[in-house]
């Protein structure tokens, strides 16, 4: 923004340019906490997205100013914009090592793996403390060598988090499986702790186009899996915005789905159909839709596991299923907070205590609200098939949530519900 300072004539190409950079920047993750800070390393990126954010501001200048001389004070501009960048970078990078050296700014860090990885993260941490980190302890499930002395097991983890006020957790090599670590891990004082691994195989070229490292280790920041902050109010915005405009979209629709049920059930039972689910952290919410099909008692509801070619459903409901139709009134529980447009399946209390018992990741689907569409149904996951599966894709979804991703499976589902591939 300094050009502004000097010449307000090109205040739209400078705000334009401004705001254009911190987009590539944020996209190319300059802006994600790093342990090894170096300019050198981040020049040639820091460049590139420059030129980029600064030859799309050119081009959009051009094609509305015939004038050479116009754009070439205006480019001085962008020169000196991106010299100061380039320059501020320097100073901060070099105020956060001077702070890091010195020991004025540290995190507490705890190595999980007692293994050679971990000794060697634990000595290289106690000796450069430019990585901002402070080695106060290493725990694995049992002694491995005389090089490194445990300060516990994975089970005291929680413990010795709360104990000794540690903010990061370094994932290394530990002894147990991934699955008894990832336990361990979604522990309410563990959880909250930043964590980074070194990647397995990590002896080969990564492939990551903005790498970290503790000394010649590769380490990588595991991404926060919650919704919350920013992207759960970027989320629920939308999906309020989406539920309140197709319910006014489609109310004729779901009028006409009304009668036929009306019709075919000859008023007995009612026209909608609610239920029990299971939504975000395990909280109980009564789900709505359109009734397809008549359980012979609530006990029956609750515990029979509806398939395909079921003989309750008559060819009314068998429509409304086939076309997804009869999940419409699910748009009265997104505007009310009980689901989102994209996320797992909701379930019912009893198959959600069930499957949890039999499909260790299956639980960590309510880390998320559930959702009227996901990404396991537009994958083929509906109806009678395995639960694992499922859970694979739910879990992979919430790990790798972006709005993209969203409206990658919203098309997929307007496409599914097109083919009338509901089941």
């Amino acid at each position: 923004m300094a050009p502004l300072l000097l010449n307000d004539r090109y205040w739209r190409g400078t705000l334009a340019m401004a705001g254009l950079t911190v987009v590539i920047f944020a996209v190319g993750g300059l802006y994600r906490p790093r342990r090894h800070l170096s300019l050198l390393d981040e020049l040639p990126s820091l460049s590139g997205r420059l030129l980029a954010a600064a030859s799309i501001v050119a081009i959009i200048a051009a094609t509305r100013y015939d004038s050479a001389s116009y754009l070439n004070d205006f480019m001085r501009g962008v020169l000196l914009s991106a010299a100061l960048v380039i320059l501020g970078r320097a100073v901060t990078r070099t105020l956060v090592m001077t702070a890091r050296r010195r020991r004025w700014v540290e995190h507490n860090a705890i190595v999980i793996g007692g293994g050679p990885i971990g000794t060697e993260l634990a000595r290289l941490l106690r000796r450069y403390p430019q990585y901002g980190l402070r080695f106060v302890g290493c725990v694995d499930t049992v002694p491995r060598g005389a090089g490194l002395q445990l300060a516990g097991t994975l089970d005291d983890l929680e413990y010795l988090v709360r104990l000794q006020r540690c903010d990061v957790l370094i994932l290394a090599d530990p002894a147990s499986s991934e699955s008894t670590v990832m336990e361990v891990l979604r522990q309410p004082r563990s959880a909250a702790c930043d964590l980074w691994a070194v990647p397995r195989l990590w002896g080969s070229r990564s492939a990551a186009g903005n790498p970290d490292h503790i000394g010649a280790i590769p380490v990588v920041k595991i991404g926060d899996t919650t919704l919350s902050g920013p992207r759960w109010a970027l989320k629920r915005a939308f999906d309020v915005a989406f539920a309140t405009l197709a319910l006014v979209v489609l109310s004729p629709v779901m009028l006409l789905c009304a009668i036929a049920v009306l019709l075919e059930s000859g008023g007995r039972g009612g026209i909608f159909f609610q239920q029990e689910r299971i939504g975000r952290h395990g909280k109980p919410f009564q789900v709505i839709k359109f009734r397809s099909m008549r359980p012979v008692n609530e006990h029956e509801s609750q515990t029979n596991w509806s398939i395909a070619h079921d003989k309750r459903v008559g060819p009314v409901g068998r429509l409304l299923r086939r076309t997804s139709l009869d999940e419409l009134p699910q748009l009265w529980n997104i505007v009310r907070g009980d689901m989102s447009v994209v996320g797992p399946r909701p379930e019912r209390p009893y198959f959600v205590e069930k499957f949890s018992a039999e499909y260790p990741t299956y639980a960590m689907r309510h880390r998320v609200p559930v959702g009227l569409t996901g990404l396991a149904q537009v994958s083929g996951l509906r109806g009678d098939t395995p639960i694992s599966d499922r859970a694979r894709f739910d879990n992979y979804y919430i790990e790798n949530w972006s709005p993209w991703l969203d409206v990658k499976v919203l098309l997929r589902t307007v496409a599914e519900v097109f083919r009338a591939g509901g089941r």
